[in-house]
């Protein structure tokens, strides 16, 4: 009795498992990562080339810089000496911002929610481009729209805000100067950074993954439930940087700022009151009449304006990490 032997077939040959990129991939790399570093680069660049001509100022006028409230050109004629400081400028920044960012925020993440879980789709799409539209729009256009339109309207809720809580102190006014206010001028930056702020947020939200909503809509949430206990958690960090990020714009605004705001070196804190200022507006003020050390004086503020911006960011990223590890 013979056997017969079965033949032994071949199978796939093992394919080879590697952890070298692709020269694709590795054209790409390097092509995102230059771009990288040139941005880098040039806002580096650009930070030395403002600190290198305010040197002489830091040395001058010190700490004062950055903690006086006077701005006072050198004039030959009249025999002043210069004093240069953004005390009252920088404080005037902040606060515009935060107004700014108080009624923009809500806003913003409102209708981002609305557009990622509630509007329909024929309406959804021409919201979406109005959205990033209006986020190109140039800052004059804002500012010339606050001045026109905004400002008498704003004016009013000023006198109404005064009328019901003007006991507290900066809701308080001494007298009828209602116009180019702090106030206006945060109303003016929280239309500018809403398109902004709703675009990073309707990205963030589109993020949120599939199975954690429907396990969530299986549980028996509703709409806002499953929103509440599952995208705002899961996205809080996008949510976050977007604000700092409109922040951050609001902080650096300039011309919009100026054209709906009252220049005054000084501290108030009353905020529907027509007096303050901002680093941004002061340089827009004064570059077109400065003289060369005025104009170093310019540059030192453009760098403490930097400074703060930066700072912001770093927050921002701080904030951005610790909510991403607590989630």
């Amino acid at each position: 009795m013979s056997t017969v032997n079965p033949v032994k077939s071949e199978g796939p040959t093992p394919r080879e498992i590697t952890t070298e990129p692709r020269f694709s991939d590795r054209i790409f790399r390097g092509i995102v990562s230059s771009g990288g570093m040139i941005s880098l680069l040039v806002l580096g660049l650009i930070s030395l080339f403002l600190f290198y001509n305010g040197l002489n100022v830091f040395r001058s006028e010190g700490l004062s810089f950055v903690t006086s409230f006077e701005w006072i050109a050198e004039s030959i004629e009249n025999g002043t000496e210069a004093s240069y400081g953004i005390g009252a400028m920088l404080y005037g920044t902040l606060v515009i911002g935060f107004i700014g960012l108080f009624f923009g925020f809500p806003l913003a993440v409102g209708a981002a929610l609305f557009l990622s879980y509630y509007a329909p789709e024929w309406l959804k799409k021409p919201m979406v481009l109005v959205v990033d539209v209006m986020a190109a729009i140039p800052s004059i256009v804002f500012g010339l729209w606050g001045f026109y339109v905004l400002m008498p309207h704003a004016e009013e809720w000023a006198k109404l805000i005064n009328k019901y809580f003007g006991f507290i102190p900066i809701f308080s006014m001494p007298g009828d100067f209602y116009s180019r206010s702090p106030f206006i001028a945060g109303l003016v930056l929280a239309v500018m950074i809403i398109p902004i702020i709703t675009s990073i947020s309707r990205e963030v939200f589109a993020q949120t993954p599939l199975d954690r909503i429907q396990a969530a809509y299986a549980l028996g949430a509703t709409r806002w439930s499953m929103i509440r206990s599952v995208v705002i958690p899961y996205g809080k960090g996008g949510v976050i940087g977007g604000a700092m990020l409109g922040l951050g714009r609001a902080i650096g605004e300039t011309v919009a700022v100026y054209t709906v705001l009252n220049l005054v070196y000084d501290i108030r804190p009353e905020v529907l009151l027509s007096a303050g200022g901002s680093v941004a507006s002061l340089i827009v003020n004064k570059f077109g009449e400065a003289t060369e050390p005025e104009l170093k004086a310019l540059m030192a503020a453009g760098f403490v304006l930097f400074m703060v911006t930066l700072a912001v960011n770093f927050v921002a990223n701080a904030i951005i990490n610790k909510t991403v590890r607590q989630g």
